[in-house]
């Protein structure tokens, strides 16, 4: 429990201090409240809390109400002393779906009022306060709470687990789910946010510890937890009681807008009673209170109405004199002159903002525009800012200032993480096709224990044409991959030994090359060129950049930073923006392209189809109102007269910032002064548009933008020859979208669609075939009689989509039903639902691309994707719809990429080359030959570019890593781009392997989970340094407590590795009590004419009874004997000095 400045300054308050004092000394007081505005309600209830020792509830009309009210207490007075009481249902009871983690929330509530321990503030609405709970004492019957020293026995902890309808699996990642691990329990209770890992030595308890679903890593150490199921399950007989009954009888209850909840609560009750008498619903009524009787269970309590009386009883009433925060638009001569006369009339006026960086923009816009301005700032979040007359104070909220959206946060909201989906993704499963980089592609047979020598190994399982099988060591594991190529398409199975595979990665890399050194020069050209270099920021860029509407992520600030870097060198920009679908691209932007304006230079966006260049016009005209820039967009639609006056304005300059599709790389189009390309959505154009796009790059600064990103195209960004953004997180008020997979249910799509329309929302219905697209309107028609229905395809005329999908913008219809000609159309707030029809047929690109039509601003958002049972789809379609149901979380653009098997050729945005090498030889094959090749140009002596390699173009690979790095980067190529940058004597070796008969592996009853131990094989095989390899060591004694010999014997075999690297050593034998060590096995290496070389042979030469290096044609080998552990071989190879 906090107090903070701003509750301070109401400590004298003399409303407030006589409300508190009549709080405190009557057990059954009525009190009324007027004159409460924007966040004055919240300071008013805190202040309460915190001067008196009893514990209050505020229930307030609308859950959105309740989200902003709950932050505002969460800042004001702390977050370990508020909770959110919601719903059990994803929306109210009459819609059936319940939501996992608001039932934890709940429980969390129930569980916080039973333990009776300390007071609290509880926030909730209507649809969650009429649901009845389960009775107090059921509850306390069905909590099992474990202290840290209990004697308990792991068999019947999981036997009480099972009772409780707890489900066993091998990692947990939702309530209702435990692990068993050795010693270690993992346990996710209903009545908390985050997984319980208890640590037993024998019977007794430990240690306790909360854990992170996300990396299975814990969080904090806990002296007790409780365990408790899912209350929803528990029968209704004992579900009978009002949450009030829970509630100390102490309670301060604070209830806005009485008449309007006791309403609401019977309209739902009123309705629920009607589905019940036609059949579509059944046993609901019992689980739920009436308005009358929820006001009768508050009446129990000290109430405390807000606004409007409503009660059967009269109580005292206590004004306050506050006044709403007044709307100042963006305008900063109105807020300056409010500022004076607040000082003029003694009120101090403080503004506050969760971002210092905010604070930091107003105070430069004031420096500029009234140096004497005083007001004073605050790092706090509030929802409403508001003027309080009695203590002449005004808080101001900066996003209410700048008209933003204002994120409400709540804790413990927890999701499936997108952390886990993708190790389930890339594991490996017997069956699936892998990529040996020196075997070629075969099937992978599982882990498998071998005997070496007497010894127990454990080695991957690869199967090969005509059933030959090839073992592979566990420390070999970078060598394969999960073979990713064309969607549909088996891949070619190699036989072993042939040379059929060594050919074709030669080929390939052969190809890579010519696309490399393209590349190469095209940067070489850019950097050589000297483009113009734009001015710094402008006081109104700053203005502009303070008035967007959503929080700057951190990656949103990082991005706009290094945009405008590249503007401000002197050498032509080419970035590439990656980002998920409503992440703030297009407002980077708009940053850039008024950057652009304000040096007088114009700007050109290209987009693919006509609906986003009216779209973008749109969003980019909005944004710049007020701003002096001129925006026009040119597309087929518009008519020929004002195309050919747009073609003239921008010729004579008249337009800064002009909007289209590739109508804008035609002939006819001349600027006066082009200073920017942004081209949005690369991967939708054609390789023409792009070969026209060549020749504009070189010489104009060029951002590049995409959600997702075709494999090769990122490749290419992270090796250097083109500058990379990522943006991984969303807007701070855009929560994830609910993805659900159904049939044709028409129940389902009533239910979502009334729910949207009756909460004023717009609905989204795909469906691809024009054919029959009429019939869908039928049916939807049908199933919802009342609502107004639109139709848009391709084949429709251009004004009448326009016109449609304007009409539908402007809120004319309720649902469109529509082809894919929406993927990448429409951004409209309003729409928060789409059903997508025969989902099945859709590729992973697209779907995403469609779901992120909907949530595009701070309501949750719902995704239908309708599509046969799917047992009955074939095992690719299943898949797709299964990772983009698992994908709810946003940001997970990346990752859809990754697995979108659909790899394009088309994602070479700076030529026409096409490939179709990623198919035969599997995407991480392609990145590793890639890799390569480019390492291979990299130290070539002959390179015709001769700027590869020096200076920016490794600098780009070590700042883009540096800084977060991005899935599917090669990690050798990382590491070698490192030491280029770094200066460090470059590396001989760029693959090592180990062979040995010691017992050296992960024991199945250690990690019995066989996808988890080769995922922990590799990403140990990937390690490059002691601190992460102690981190490594400890993150698996948290999650599997501690390690046996044989696995740390494996950690130390990464340090013989890295040894052996250094010491120009590709492989390494520990057999028979013996350590062979191959040096590089081409003869004409640099390694043998360097110091190092040298420095080896003369200290083997001090040894000739320990050490001897045989030479067996152009095959180097040191063999040194009396190795009889892993630790031994480490001590004879760090004894070996290294002079490099």
């Amino acid at each position: 429990m906090k107090q903070n400045g701003l509750t301070d300054l109401f400590n004298d308050h003399p409303v407030l201090s006589a409300l508190t004092e009549r709080i405190k000394s009557a057990t059954e007081a009525r009190m009324g409240v007027e004159g409460l505005y924007g966040s004055s309600k919240a300071v008013a209830i805190a202040g309460a809390f915190l001067k008196t020792p009893f514990t209050h509830i505020a229930v307030v009309p609308e859950k959105e109400d309740a989200a902003y009210l709950y932050n505002d207490l969460v800042s004001l007075t702390g977050d370990d002393s508020v909770f959110f009481f919601p719903s059990t249902y994803k929306r109210s009871v009459l819609y059936e779906q319940t939501e996992p983690a608001n039932i934890v929330l709940r429980t969390e509530v129930l569980n916080f009022l039973s333990s009776g321990g300390r007071k609290g503030i509880i926030v909730t609405y209507p649809e969650s306060a009429m649901e009845k709970v389960i009775s107090k004492k059921n509850l306390q019957k069905n909590t099992f709470t474990i202290r840290k020293g209990d004697n308990l026995s792991l068999e019947f902890l999981e036997e009480l687990l099972r009772e409780y309808n707890f489900e066993r699996v091998d990692f947990v990642s939702e309530p209702g789910q435990y692990a068993i691990r050795g010693s270690i329990a993992d346990i996710f209770s209903y009545s908390t946010d985050l997984p319980y890992r208890i640590d037993f030595f024998g019977e007794e308890i430990e240690s306790l510890r909360t854990f992170s679903t996300d990396d299975q890593l814990s969080v904090n150490t806990c002296d007790r937890i409780s365990v408790i199921p899912n209350i929803q399950d528990i029968s209704i007989e004992v579900t009978n009681d009002s949450f009030t009954a829970f509630l100390p009888e102490t309670s301060v209850i604070w209830i806005e807008d009485t008449g309007y909840i006791r309403d609401k609560i019977n309209d739902i009750s009123g309705q629920l009673a009607r589905k019940e008498e036609s059949g579509q619903a059944e046993g609901k009524s019992a689980t739920i209170l009436n308005g009358g009787r929820f006001i009768e269970e508050c009446l129990k309590f000290r109430t405390v109405e807000i606004g409007k009386p409503g009660l059967p009883v009269s109580c005292m009433r206590f004004e306050f004199r506050t006044e709403a925060q007044p709307v100042f638009n963006k305008n900063f001569s109105l807020l300056s002159s409010k500022l004076v006369s607040n000082e003029e009339e003694g009120y101090r006026t403080f503004i506050i903002s969760e971002s210092q960086s905010q604070i930091d923009r107003l105070k430069d816009i004031f420096a500029e525009i009234n140096p004497d301005l005083r007001f004073e700032s605050m790092l706090l979040s509030l929802h409403g800012g508001f003027a309080d007359h009695d203590i002449r104070i005004a808080v101001y909220t900066d996003h209410q200032i700048f008209d933003r959206y204002h994120k409400f946060r709540i804790r413990g909201f927890f999701t499936k993480r997108d952390s886990i989906s993708v190790k389930e993704l890339t594991g490996l499963n017997p069956g699936d096709y892998v990529v040996h980089i020196d075997h070629g592609i075969g099937k992978f047979g599982g882990l498998e224990k071998i005997e070496i020598n007497g010894r127990i190994q454990e080695a991957i399982k690869l199967v090969y044409r005509d059933n030959d099988i090839l073992y592979v060591g566990i420390h070999s594991l970078h060598r394969i991959s999960k073979y990713k190529g064309r969607e549909g398409a088996e891949p070619r199975i190699y036989k072993l030994g042939s040379g059929a595979w060594q050919k074709l990665k030669q080929r390939t890399k052969s190809k890579v090359k010519d696309i490399a050194k393209d590349l190469i020069r095209l940067y070489a050209k850019r950097m050589a060129s000297g483009g113009y270099s734009f001015s710094p920021d402008s006081y109104l860029q700053r203005e502009l950049e303070a008035s967007f509407i959503y929080e700057d992520t951190p990656d949103q600030l990082v991005a706009t930073s290094a945009i405008k870097e590249d503007m401000e060198a002197p050498h032509p920009m080419d970035r590439l923006v990656c980002g998920d679908v409503g992440f703030g691209k297009t407002e980077l932007a708009i940053r850039a392209a008024f950057k652009s304006a304000a040096d007088n230079k114009q700007t050109a966006v290209l987009v693919p189809t006509t609906i986003l260049a009216f779209q973008h016009y749109q969003t980019f005209t909005g944004r710049l109102r007020g701003f002096p820039c001129t925006v026009e967009y040119l597309s087929r639609h518009r008519k020929p007269a004002e195309q050919k006056k747009i073609i003239a304005d921008l010729e004579s300059g008249k337009i800064d910032i002009i909007i289209g599709t590739h109508k804008l790389v035609g002939k006819n189009i001349r600027f006066r002064d082009l200073g920017l390309l942004i081209i949005d959505e690369e991967q939708r154009f054609g390789v023409s548009v792009k070969e026209k796009l060549k020749t504009l790059r070189a010489s104009v600064d060029t951002l590049t933008m995409t959600a997702t990103p075709i494999p090769r195209t990122l490749q290419f960004s992270l090796m250097g020859a083109r500058d990379l953004s990522v943006i991984n997180t969303p807007p701070p008020n855009r929560m994830p979208i609910i993805t659900e997979i159904h049939d044709f249910n028409e129940e389902i799509i009533r239910e979502g669609i009334e729910y949207e329309i009756a909460r004023g929302g717009q609905v989204f219905v795909i469906h691809n075939r024009i054919e029959n697209i009429n019939e869908i309107r039928d049916k939807i028609k049908r199933i919802c009689p009342s609502v107004r229905i639109a139709v848009v395809h391709g084949r429709m005329d251009g004004d009448t989509i326009e016109n449609v999908m304007f009409d539908f913008i402007r809120g004319d219809y309720d649902v469109l039903v529509a082809t894919t000609i929406i993927e990448s159309g429409l951004d409209i707030p309003n729409a928060n639902t789409i059903f997508i029809n025969e989902a099945q047929h859709f590729g992973l690109s697209e779907l995403h691309q469609l779901r992120g039509r909907v949530g595009r601003s701070n309501k949750k958002a719902f995704c239908y994707l309708l599509a046969p049972p799917l047992s009955a789809l074939p095992q690719d379609a299943r898949r797709r719809l299964k990772t983009i149901e698992e994908y709810s979380g946003l940001g997970s653009g990346f990752n859809i990429a990754m697995q979108d098997l659909d790899i394009r050729g088309s994602g070479n945005l700076l030529g026409g080359e096409q490939s179709g090498f990623i198919a035969d030889v599997g995407f991480e094959t392609y990145q590793n030959i890639l890799s390569e090749a480019l390492a291979e140009l990299r130290y070539s002596e002959t390179d015709e570019s001769g700027d590869f390699g020096s200076g920016k173009a490794a600098g780009n690979v070590r700042t883009e890593t540096e800084n977060g790095g991005t899935p599917g980067q090669d990690n050798e190529a990382r590491t070698l781009a490192a030491r280029a940058v770094s200066g460090r004597t470059r590396s001989y070796v760029s693959d090592f392997q180990i062979d040995t008969d010691l017992e050296i592996m992960f024991p199945d009853e250690y990690i019995s989970n066989i996808s988890e131990r080769i995922r922990l094989y590799k990403e140990l095989n990937e390690i490059r340094d002691e601190t992460a390899l102690g981190t490594f060591a400890r993150n698996l004694e948290d999650r599997f407590g501690a390690l046996p010999g044989p696995a740390a014997a494996l950690l130390d075999i990464v340090r013989i590795k890295w040894l052996a690297v250094r010491l120009g050593m590709e492989k390494i034998m520990l057999k028979n009590d013996l350590l062979i060590a191959n040096f590089v096995s081409d003869p004409d290496s640099p390694f043998y004419r360097s110091p190092l070389f040298v420095s080896i042979m003369t200290y083997v030469n001090r040894f000739p009874g320990k050490m001897s290096v045989r030479q067996k044609e152009t095959k180097l080998s040191l063999t040194v004997r009396d190795i009889r552990s892993v630790q031994s071989a480490i001590h004879a190879l760090s004894n070996i000095p290294d002079s490099a």
